[in-house]
């Protein structure tokens, strides 16, 4: 009986790949593994799934790492992370690549099977396994266009219908003949947001294209011609619209994919993704017990999908839209490939995020000193990084942060990451969204290459006390944005933020004003007050480097370096009073002067990385 004890014992120690004397525990993971294996370096686990289970058994007691190896660990469903999945400060729970190795965790399906048609396109058909619909395609690992029309720029409405809402009349030559308008979607662009709504009918005799529902948002204001008379927009998925090299159409009924390959490309060589699983990461636990100490460094995300709801999507703004699932007209928000809700001290450190249907990372709901760091996040379908939430969420019919304020996400941090091509599908994305939330900081990031806003913090449009402050917005490093739509800046704030802070920032290249409204350098929206803004630059601006409206004393405007030409003023103000702005030490450079821009050219320098 002592002999089968001290075996029994052995056999423990082993099984959980330490020496009895060895204060940690290692799991290791591979697709070529097996689940019915150890978990050791020999004989490591398959699935993430099974590593989860094995952690489960220590985690919280001793520090728990799960190694993975290169490759690509495939879901079809989220990896769910719960209470007794996390850890403690002494005990963490870390998933890792192992050193120089390349681990990907995707939601996607391969699609391999091509066969090349007598136009030139190729036709694959749907994996058996996949039995929905999907709205990205990848090849090479690299987006693939849905097939559009125009393939580039933007169509303009020539009249809105009687209604001002569901119908608007096109041009004349200006949308080509479609035999079958089933699954033809409308893009249409408002100043700071996108509608995607599928096509009822298209009458070729009187011009004039029918949408399934309203054409923008259920707010008074989203008629078609309230910010421009003709606006933009652009239309998707027929198969007329797939000729040109790049683009893709699916035809879900015959269940087959049709691309134009580039020049280079070979069927021998070309694989394809179609992505099948919402979510890939969710740690969430619960009002009484967080979800805690869980780390992801060194992998890859990419792929997964969101269907857009019944009647289309109508963006509200950052990626809110009105639901009208059943009738209803309240607000929702796009997912995120990997959410967390009621967690703490979790971070993802030097990880890719990518190719996603959604957004790409939502530290959500009442999450407190979570991180993201060093990591690249690009190729987003919406928001790059979510954190906190807006006024969405209720409470017998109250917003959340009236009767739960403790709920909060507090002390959240996102530093020293590149964000990059957001909102790729949903136009009113943002690189960073900060919604009700505190002692959040977003510093020393790029973000660049942005159809709209590059950070937005506040998501409540008076100055009456909410959740939101003490925020920090240091030494970002902001460009390229606002490329497709308007009235955002490089930093877009909304709401009292008490205590809160925009420092050490550099923004530029905001050169595209595309509607009614004004982009900005930085746009200080309804209800900003009680705000620093302090030592940013910011030149190469469409419009004023800096613009308020309807913001409130006190705001303090002190030691920026703001650029622009003798037509733009360097501070626009709409519906707000100069003097409720303090305004100290300022630099306003001139863009036609030489010695001013050589001037911006040394300040430069200890700004810009070399």
């Amino acid at each position: 009986m002592i002999l089968r004890a001290s075996r029994l014992a052995w056999l423990l120690c082993a099984s959980l790949i330490y020496g009895c004397n060895t204060q940690s525990v290692e799991i290791y993971v591979s697709p070529d593994g097996f689940d019915a294996a150890r978990g050791s370096r020999s004989a490591p686990v398959k699935s993430l799934q099974r590593a989860a289970e094995l952690a489960r058994e220590n985690a919280g007691k001793l520090p728990v790492t799960i190694y993975l190896s290169g490759g690509t660990y495939a879901l079809t469903e989220a990896l769910s992370l719960g209470t007794e999945d996390g850890g403690t400060a002494e005990s963490p729970v870390q998933w890792k690549a192992i050193s120089g190795e390349n681990p990907v965790i995707s939601g996607g399906i391969p699609v391999d099977n091509w066969k090349e048609e007598a136009d030139g396109s190729w036709s694959a058909q749907l994996p058996e396994a996949f039995l929905g619909t999907f709205r990205s395609l990848y090849i090479n690992g690299k987006r693939a266009t849905r097939a559009r029309y125009p393939h580039e720029g933007y169509l303009r409405i020539g009249k809105a219908g009687k209604d001002l809402r569901t119908n608007f009349f096109f041009n004349e030559n200006d949308i080509p003949e479609i035999e079958d308008a089933q699954g033809l979607e409308l893009i249409l662009m408002h100043d700071w947001s996108v509608t995607r709504i599928p096509v009822k009918t298209i009458d070729r005799e009187a011009m004039q294209l029918t949408a399934v529902d309203s054409i923008g948002a259920y707010l008074n204001f989203f008629t078609l011609t309230h910010w421009e008379e003709h606006p933009r927009y652009y239309l998707e998925n027929v198969p007329e619209f797939c000729d040109q090299p790049g683009e893709w159409y699916a035809d879900f009924e015959d269940r087959l994919i049709y691309y134009r390959p580039k020049p280079g490309e070979r069927i021998g060589n070309c694989s394809g993704i179609i992505p099948l699983s919402e979510k890939l990461i969710v740690i969430e636990g619960n009002e009484n017990q967080h979800a805690s100490y869980i780390s992801f460094t060194g992998i890859t995300f990419e792929h997964n999908a969101w269907q857009l709801p019944g009647h289309g999507y109508c963006g509200i703004q950052a990626c809110m839209y009105t639901d009208r699932t059943a009738g209803k007209k309240v607000w929702s928000k796009i997912p995120a490939a990997i959410e967390l809700n009621f967690a703490d001290y979790c971070s993802f450190e030097q990880c890719i995020i990518r190719n996603t249907g959604t957004s790409g990372i939502w530290i959500r709901r009442s999450c407190l000193e979570c991180e993201i760091s060093k990591c690249h996040i690009y190729d987003i379908s919406g928001n790059g990084v979510g954190i906190g939430e807006g006024n969405d969420r209720t409470i017998e019919g109250e917003p959340w942060w009236k009767v739960k304020p403790e709920e909060a996400s507090t002390g959240n941090r996102v530093r020293q990451t590149l964000i990059e091509n957001c909102g790729l599908q949903f136009h009113g994305a943002v690189g960073i969204w900060c919604g009700l939330v505190a002692g959040t900081v977003i510093e020393q990031n790029e973000i660049r290459d942005l159809p709209y806003t590059g950070i937005s913090v506040g998501w409540w449009w008076t100055d009456e006390l909410t959740t939101c402050k003490e925020n920090t917005i240091h030494a970002n490093h902001i460009h390229h944005i606002l490329k497709i739509l308007s009235d955002g800046g490089g930093i877009y704030s909304l709401g009292l933020q008490p205590g809160s802070r925009i420092t050490n920032n550099l923004i530029h290249d905001v050169q595209v004003n595309a509607g009614r409204a004004e982009s900005n350098g930085m746009f200080l929206d309804e209800g900003t007050r009680e705000l620093l803004i302090e030592n940013n630059i910011v030149y190469s601006i469409a419009r004023s480097p800096l613009r308020f409206h309807k913001a409130k004393h006190p705001i303090m405007v002190r030691n920026n370096v703001l650029v622009c030409d003798d037509n733009i003023p360097p501070i626009a103000y709409n519906s707000t009073k100069e003097d409720d702005i303090q305004k100290v030490d300022n630099t306003i450079l001139n863009e036609a002067s030489e010695s001013d821009m050589n001037r911006l050219r040394e300040l430069l320098k200890d700004r810009l990385d070399p």
